[in-house]
């Protein structure tokens, strides 16, 4: 394939490498084994490339995106498709559909449904109909690889079924659903079998980013993500400051609160992360009981936790002036972030109860500011800072937040170049007339991809050293950058109002100015310009994109620059979807090319099981491959190119005699 011959290496070329070569000959001790490992190299180079699916923006909506996780973006359904036709009724269909996606919850109601005496009958169609399915969605795929997929229990027993073939082989197969099913492990291996089709359906899983905020539980879809078989995130904008707070900034502790109240994800701080925000109830109700605070009037119903709605304005309101206050901190010891525009406590006169920015004045939505000293409106009061330590504490030493922010280090980075795709959640600065922003970091100038590198290393330095002697206090501070300031890759915008979208009634002083990248995002020059900053060839890559929603209801596409990129933010996260009018989107790359899925609204998992209601999708195959991907065209296949290339010189060396067999 490679086109590398063992007999065109010299004698010098392989001496210069022996060492090497002495240390793979432990592997391959032998010229059989090198030679079997060659011909298995080149035999899966042929074998179709695998199947990515990518998903942005979850913001928490753990059931809309566990479906689609489980019914692969529809492909599980058209696999039924495929194998069954118009042999199998759709009512059967669909309920096969069900099973694979919830194979517990449908099991379960199954059995409640079902005669003793049908239950047998059902469970030997059903069984041979899983594995003709299963063994459809296999068949790209070495057996190998298959076999590391399978559950251990019934490694043995899926893989016959996987392979059977021929009449003669038709009892035996039978018997061994029958078999199963006497000795009474139909259920287990129904279930088993499920979601060993739910994982060939999607060989990899990219994240776009933002999976927290918003939402009710993304602690849960973290916990998907911490046991999915091959995941990869590209931090947004909302995670960052999720991994700012678990990393002990105050500020962006502050934040997740706030948003959390604005929300009412309350649950997720405190059932799911056991966070304690009785300090915080406590200080809202001594210093804003009275206050009815109706500007933090939360955006959605979610779960109080037990709270008064009340309350959880008061509480909304406390942290809101507490966010403020830590951020002028910030700003002030960062003036390379150059955001002073954004000190606007000392701009309030506390007795007119008006606010000047930009020399206009404006009167405030709310007067009432309790803990603000008007002579140094930015300091923390005694309790605020008692309550900021306590509160601090809390996410350091919360075991779970820590482990799912582990995972957002392990799995996640600032962008990913993959299978000459380029991901990132925001955008890539750039400037007015569409070049490259320069920033300047610790005294040296970053733009394109040195930039997200550096803020990359800055990021992964918060965290891992915030607990040691040594660590820098900056370092938290671009954390907070990144999720705040006017040329974060993150954000993309100027500068983030949330004061006066809390303050102001005039929707003038809401405006947020996108970074000028969304505007020249549209053209395929600066898709070029951006692909060849990371090193991809700007004829055969794209760029994958979140954050923004696309305005799908008024007309929008989600495809810019002639196919160069794709926005593929559909709004899975509830308030988006008055938006864009649909429930998110789904990019997959198989080995035929590039396909965009749209889906509707999803209503519940409780009415999927039920009623075997799938999520309605729509296919757009936006890019067709000439001829169809093989694995030796990915970035695997380069991997496996060279290790082909360093097989041969090995066997040169073996026969030259400059390596001994270890026989």
């Amino acid at each position: 394939m490679n086109g590398t011959s063992h007999n065109e290496f010299t004698t010098e070329e392989l001496l210069k490498d022996k060492r090497y070569l002495e240390l793979l000959a432990e592997r391959f001790p032998t010229i059989q084994k090198a030679s079997m490992e060659i011909i298995n190299l080149e035999a899966i180079m042929r074998l179709p490339k695998s199947t990515e699916h990518f998903l942005t923006d979850i913001h928490g909506e753990y059931e809309t995106f566990t479906h689609v996780l489980r019914n692969a973006s529809g492909v599980v359904r058209r696999k039924i498709e495929d194998v069954f036709g118009m042999s199998v009724r759709k009512s059967e269909k669909d309920a096969l559909a069900t099973l694979i996606y919830y194979p517990e919850e449908k099991m379960d109601m199954i059995l409640q449904e079902e005669s003793k005496e049908n239950l047998s009958e059902w469970y030997m169609i059903t069984l041979q109909r899983l594995s003709m399915i299963a063994r459809a969605a296999s068949s790209k795929y070495t057996r190998s690889k298959v076999r590391k997929t399978m559950p251990p229990d019934y490694a043995y027993i899926i893989d016959e079924l996987l392979n059977e073939s021929g009449q003669e082989k038709n009892e035996y197969y039978n018997e061994i659903i029958r078999t199963i099913i006497d000795i009474d492990r139909a259920e287990d291996f129904v279930v088993e079998i499920s979601h060993f089709i739910q994982r060939l359906m999607i060989d990899r899983l990219h994240i776009i980013g933002d999976i927290y905020d918003r939402g009710p539980s993304a602690e849960k879809v973290m916990d998907v993500l911490l046991n999915h078989h091959a995941v990869d995130i590209q931090w947004g904008n909302h995670d960052i400051i999720w991994m700012g707070a678990a990393s002990g900034c105050k500020a962006l502790i502050a934040t997740v609160l706030r948003i959390s109240a604005r929300y009412i994800n309350l649950d997720t701080i405190e059932d799911a992360y056991g966070i304690n925000l009785l300090p915080l109830a406590t200080f809202a109700m001594e210093h804003y009981g009275n206050d009815s605070a109706s500007v933090f009037e939360p955006k959605s119903s979610g779960n109080n936790n037990g709270k008064s709605l009340e309350l959880i304005k008061q509480m909304h309101k406390a942290i809101a002036i507490i966010q403020f206050k830590l951020e002028a901190k910030l700003i002030k010891e960062n003036p390379q972030f150059e955001m002073y525009d954004r000190l606007l406590l000392d701009k309030i006169n506390y007795e007119e109860g008006t606010i000047i920015i930009g020399g206009i004045k404006y009167e405030l939505l709310d007067k009432f500011f309790p803990t603000i000293d008007p002579n140094d409106p930015f300091k923390l009061s005694e309790e605020e800072d008692i309550l900021m330590n306590r509160l601090q504490s809390s996410f350091l030493n919360s075991e779970l937040l820590q482990k799912h922010i582990e995972v957002l280090y392990a799995k996640g980075s600032m962008y990913l170049a993959y299978n000459t795709n380029l991901l990132y959640h925001g955008c890539i600065p750039l400037n007015d007339e569409g070049s490259f922003y320069e920033m300047e970091i610790e005294g040296k100038m970053y733009k394109g991809k040195t930039l997200l590198d550096q803020l990359d290393i800055i990021a992964r330095r918060a965290y891992f050293t915030c607990n040691k002697p040594n660590a820098n206090p900056m370092d938290t501070a671009y954390l907070w950058y990144l999720w705040t300031g006017p040329y974060s890759p993150l954000f993309g915008k100027h500068r983030m109002t949330t004061f006066e979208r809390y303050f102001i009634d005039d929707k003038k002083t809401h405006e947020e100015i996108q970074n000028p990248y969304y505007e020249f995002r549209n053209t395929e020059e600066t898709c070029n310009m951006i692909l060849n900053e990371f090193d991809l060839n700007p004829n055969t890559s794209h760029i994958i994109n979140g954050h923004v929603p696309v305005k799908a209801k008024i007309g929008e596409s989600p495809i810019k620059a002639n196919g160069k990129l794709f926005v593929i933010d559909g709004g899975m996260s509830l308030p988006y979807q008055k938006v864009t009018g649909l429930s998110g989107y789904t990019l997959i790359y198989n080995s035929y090319g590039l396909i965009l899925v749209e889906h509707k609204h999803f209503e519940s998992i409780e009415e999927a099981i039920k009623n075997n209601l799938d999520i309605v999708s729509s296919r757009n195959i936006v890019e067709t491959n000439a001829t169809r991907k093989r694995v030796a065209d990915t970035d695997i296949g380069v991997d496996l190119k060279e290790q082909v290339v360093d097989l041969k010189m090995l066997l040169a060396a073996y026969r030259k005699g400059l390596v001994k067999e270890r026989v």
